[in-house]
């Protein structure tokens, strides 16, 4: 017989063999039960800390990823905003391009415009300066022509018995010379010895213009009034 003192009471009691090895196979499967939920939680608590441990891997590679990623798209981000800002300026650039060709043509355009409308100016000043001065070149050739005429009808009107002794040719002659240097100074009044033209008369009246070319040329028969 085996004798146990309880744990509570503190009493002493006999047992025999069979519920002596009864008891401590209570007691063995107690321990065992023990270590193994002692194992357990211990494999629990190391399967919740792998767990976390893997969360917190899986989070730190996932923050990591999105990290990059933003990056990433940071960067292509900042290469796009590039790309549009320089073809902002190409395009700036072109458009201010495009607006100075315009400038420098409708320029161009206006001096060529007012050049042709000085020049069309200009010949028209011309053109009139010129009108102008052949009417007063030819009004003054008339009234020289006039005047001579004149000269001429007022010389014969007057000649008297004064000229006795003298031919009416010496003395128109005498005459026109005597104005000549002041009123006839491109004229000339002269004895006719060129009978090419077949109707030669006493003397021929001529006058040219400052280039030397014949303007007028007038024939006189000249007769005495007593002839």
């Amino acid at each position: 017989m085996n004798e146990i003192i309880c744990p509570h009471c503190k009493k002493a009691f006999k047992i025999d063999e069979a519920g002596y090895a009864d008891i401590l196979s209570q007691v063995r499967t107690a321990e065992f039960d023990k270590a193994l939920n002692e194992r357990l939680e211990m494999a629990e608590k190391e399967k919740e800390s792998a767990v976390k441990l893997a969360e917190a891997k899986t989070k730190n590679e996932l923050q990591a990823t999105l990290a990059q990623k933003e990056a990433e798209l940071e960067k292509m981000k900042a290469q796009r905003d590039a790309d549009i800002r320089l073809l902002k300026t190409k395009i700036d650039a072109a458009e201010t391009e495009k607006k100075l060709a315009l400038s420098d043509a409708v320029n161009k355009l206006e001096k060529e415009r007012d050049l042709l409308a000085n020049e069309l100016k200009s010949k028209d000043t011309e053109q009139k300066l010129l009108e102008s001065s052949l009417k007063e070149k030819y009004e003054i050739e008339l009234k020289s022509k006039d005047e001579a005429i004149a000269f001429y009808k007022d010389m014969k009107a007057k000649l008297s018995t004064k000229m006795v002794g003298e031919t009416l040719e010496q003395h128109c002659e005498i005459e026109f010379n005597r104005l000549r240097a002041t009123a006839f100074q491109n004229a000339y009044f002269e004895k006719d010895n060129d009978a090419r033209s077949g109707s030669k008369g006493d003397y021929i009246y001529r006058e040219k213009d400052k280039e030397g070319n014949e303007v007028i040329s007038i024939m006189f028969e000249m007769k005495n009034e007593g002839d």
